[in-house]
């Protein structure tokens, strides 16, 4: 544990007590509910004269029978705890107090309230009072509440205020003690204890959380695909597709192979109607071959992004140690850090070296013997690519116990030949993590597959679900994998649009990077709207781009993917409108 700080939520001149356990902060077991009714005695009752002393030594009420107690203890002693009413209890505590007419709030399934803030008086002058709190706030976030309600002690009315509660000026009596009606969002109370000076993260620190949801609020990991809203998230307007340019995402701009269409047209009811291969046999049979790999190399997967939650989480604790780039793909920056809870370091790509991976600062990097380095080859949002032979080598000089994962979901833009999958089928630490969206135009299907030794696949075929691929998406696949001709024009077309593409964006005066993939890397020129700004122009006209500041990269950096000439053609002159420059080189080159 870190050393305890000393600043503490209540008031500033109090002296805070330390102590060298943990607060563990659950949810009380029978036998602390019957302490928690002792205590409730002892303070509401004989301390502060609400309640009549009475001779059980206890006090409890009928939302007994409803309410969650938090529980915070020290050394397994009870040192406070905090009450949670549901909405589906019959009644709040606050309706022995006022009429709910007088309060301006819906009483609805999203409305808590929280009651019973105590601390025992030897932890009073912590932070104690705060992490219950918080632990209150994330029982009600986790549960799907919006809303808190509250009576708070006036003697206290401060600590509810410092997280957010606000008064609305209501007010009553209980024996000797006066109390004021609160009210927030979840939402204000989050900003308020976020505005606290390092006190989440104190909080956390000094905790054994054993609630059953995690300490912070888990965030979606962010992506692109903004141009969905153009269309709808229920699909009310597909014939949008025809118009809107969704640059913001790196979908191929060809169709699949002309087997794939013909199998999935040919077949659909049947393909949807019914179950796939439980384990995706010849999926799996099928890339081997076309891989030139055992079927034993093979684990398939509903997309890259199955693969990385499953992979990583089976393999990671937060005690692991990991090396990422930066920038680079956010998914696994946010599954390691977010999800997992490891520590991350980070490979920076500079700009002035055109983000090429430095390799004597990688290698450098490995002394530290990771538990995990996670390479993308070609990097994204870079576009840059580190040859296969340097990237084995490098493999083979690093500590053996290292694990290597590299993401190659654009390298067949370069050629089968620059893929480690063959590497990694005799590697003992080395996978490959393949997508097939991208590259064979089926990201919709969302198909992937790790290639390495079986060992590393053993585990990990043991919690991956049976027909863990739709059977369209299996179809699809296959047929993909038969017809790499098709898709070896696509990918030689694909360099001449993103050639041409790049002049026309040079000529707005954009410091376009070079690559490798099916995307783009440019940076805006100084005095010129900044990538958020730019972005929301030319949404306004149906041209979405990716704000490539969020992966990462400074306000001015925005990544486009390549489409096909005539859609090259729409985006260069919506910037060219938006931006008020002219290119003067003429159209796009026509493939």
């Amino acid at each position: 544990m870190k050393p305890h700080s000393s600043n503490c939520l209540s008031d500033p001149s109090v002296t805070c007590h330390r102590s060298p356990s943990p607060i563990t902060l659950t949810l009380a077991s029978d036998k602390e509910r019957q302490m928690i009714y002792r205590i409730r005695h002892l303070v509401y009752a004989a301390e502060l004269g609400q309640h009549r002393i009475n001779p059980n030594g206890q006090l409890k009420d009928a939302l007994d029978d409803w309410n969650s107690y938090l529980v915070a203890t020290i050394e397994r002693e009870v040192a406070g705890f905090i009450s949670v009413t549901p909405p589906g209890s019959p009644t709040y505590s606050i309706d022995k107090y006022f009429s709910r007419d007088q309060i301006p709030c819906a009483f609805d399934g999203q409305l808590y309230e929280i009651r019973l803030l105590t601390v025992l008086k030897d932890h009073r002058g912590r932070e104690l009072a705060a992490l219950l709190m918080y632990g209150a706030l994330r029982w009600v976030e986790a549960h799907g509440g919006t809303r808190i309600v509250a009576i708070g002690r006036r003697e206290i009315l401060g600590l509810y205020l410092r997280v957010g509660l606000t008064p609305i000026g209501l007010s009553a009596q209980s024996g000797a003690v006066i109390y004021d009606l609160l009210l927030a969002s979840t939402r204000e109370v989050r900003e308020k204890i976020a505005a606290l000076s390092g006190l989440i993260g104190r909080l956390e620190e000094k905790t054994d959380w054993r609630l059953p949801f995690p300490f912070q609020k888990p965030d979606p990991c962010f992506h692109g695909g903004a141009f969905f809203n153009a269309i709808g998230a229920k699909f009310d307007a597909l014939e949008r597709n025809k118009t809107v340019i969704n640059a913001d995402v790196l979908d191929a701009w060809f169709p699949p192979a002309p087997g794939v269409l013909a199998s999935l047209q040919d077949h659909l009811p049947w393909l949807l109607r019914t179950s796939p291969p439980t384990a995706c046999e010849g999926l799996i049979e099928t890339i081997a071959r076309a891989r030139g790999v055992a079927p034993g190399n093979i684990l398939p997967g509903a997309g890259s992004s199955d693969l990385i939650f499953r992979a990583l989480r089976h393999w990671l604790t937060p005690e692991s140690h990991a090396l990422i780039l930066d920038p680079t793909y956010g998914e696994y920056a946010h599954v390691l850090e977010r999800v997992i809870g490891c520590t991350v370091d980070r490979l920076r790509l500079d700009r002035a070296n055109d983000y090429a991976m430095d390799v004597a600062r990688l290698e450098a990097a490995l002394a530290d013997h990771y538990d995990l380095v996670v390479l993308v080859n070609p990097n994204n949002p870079t576009g840059t690519h580190l040859s296969r032979l340097e990237l084995e080598r490098v493999i083979q000089n690093a500590p053996p116990k290292t694990r290597f994962w590299i993401d190659e979901a654009y390298v067949d833009y370069l050629g089968s030949g620059e893929s480690l999958e063959r590497f990694a089928a005799r590697s003992e630490n080395t996978l490959v993590c393949k997508s097939m969206s991208k590259v064979y135009a089926l990201s919709g299907a969302r198909v992937a597959y790790l290639c390495a030794g079986p060992h590393q696949l053993e585990t990990l075929r043991a919690i991956t679900p049976p027909w863990v691929v739709s059977l369209p998406a299996q179809v699809a696949a296959v047929r993909a994998l038969e017809d790499p001709d098709y898709y070896a024009t696509r990918y030689q077309e694909t360099h001449a649009l993103q050639e041409s593409l790049a002049r026309e964006l040079r000529s707005l005066d954009w410091e376009v990077r070079p690559g490798v993939a099916n995307f783009l890397l440019c940076h805006l020129p100084e005095k010129s709207l900044d990538a958020e700004a730019l972005i929301e122009r030319c949404g306004e006209q149906g041209l979405f781009l990716r704000n490539a500041g969020l992966m990462g990269m400074g306000p001015d950096s925005v990544r486009v993917a390549v489409k096909d000439a005539e859609t090259n053609r729409r985006m260069v002159n919506i910037l060219q409108e938006v931006t008020g420059k002219h290119s003067g080189q003429g159209r796009p080159t026509t493939i």
